[in-house]
């Protein structure tokens, strides 16, 4: 079972937050705790992440299969955000598994390969010598050797166990599973629940040419962009993504 934080009283049909890679569920913490207001909230570690099970494989049915355990543990159906890879993982969820997924928000991609590489992030984490690193900082300052960007160089470093020195992700499965991570399972069928496509405006991940695939696999699609936000639009703008999250399950309710 894939270790899971939880936000809020159980009862109504929970909200499920699948992270994208190199993330954690403890990552939407701030978002979370603000839907607990209105909503039982959970964000899971997947696979190969956190404190989640190591596992040779990587594939989006195999987070599918996860993510299905995870709402039979808590009532059998829920509402789905997926942002990334976790957006990815949520679609490949409402393909094989449309009575668990009551509605679904993707957040920043598409159902559809990409070619940008993720190695380079792998061969800086790897480059950190941890034996040496004793605080948090220690790594920071040694992935700002390869990883310019201080947003991410905190993103990574979230993930880092530093009393264990080791890093919270199997980046060996990671590794050799990235062609999978990185393009989408040719899957049968179509979810035909409510769906909103939320994309950052500064971002080119869910472009105009891709909205024939997701109307395939998702005939109810409905689309939004955040203007001012990127690839991690709930790290670009918190409240504007929560605000669209609230719109979204309200609607749905």
């Amino acid at each position: 079972m894939l270790n899971t934080l939880e936000y809020g009283q159980p009862g109504a049909t929970p909200v499920l937050i699948v992270h994208g890679l190199f993330g954690s569920g403890r990552n939407w913490g701030v978002i979370a705790r603000r839907l607990a207001e209105e909503h039982h909230v959970l964000t899971p570690d997947m696979r190969n992440h956190g404190d989640s099970p190591r596992t040779e494989t990587h594939s989006y049915p195999d987070l599918a299969q996860d993510l299905t355990e995870l709402i039979d543990a808590h009532g059998g159906r829920s509402h789905v955000i997926g942002h990334s890879m976790g957006g990815k993982a949520a679609m490949a969820l409402a393909l094989l598994h449309p009575e668990k997924v009551a509605s679904l928000l993707v957040a920043d991609i598409a159902p559809v390969s990409y070619t940008h590489s993720q190695q380079k992030f792998i061969d800086a984490m790897r480059a950190v010598d941890l034996s040496t690193v004793e605080r948090r900082s220690d790594a920071v300052e040694q992935l700002a050797q390869n990883v310019t960007d201080p947003a991410l160089q905190s993103f990574f470093t979230q993930s880092l166990d530093v009393k264990g020195k080791r890093w919270k992700y199997n980046l060996d499965t990671l590794e050799r599973e990235m062609p999978k991570i990185l393009s989408f399972p040719d899957l049968d069928g179509a979810y035909t629940g409510p769906t909103l496509f939320l994309s950052g405006g500064q971002s080119d991940y869910v472009k105009p040419e891709h909205r024939d695939t997701i109307r395939r696999y998702f005939p109810k699609a409905r689309f939004a962009r955040m203007p001012q936000a990127g690839h991690w639009p709930h790290a670009d703008d918190p409240r504007g993504f929560e605000a669209s999250v609230r719109a979204f399950l309200k609607a749905v309710a």
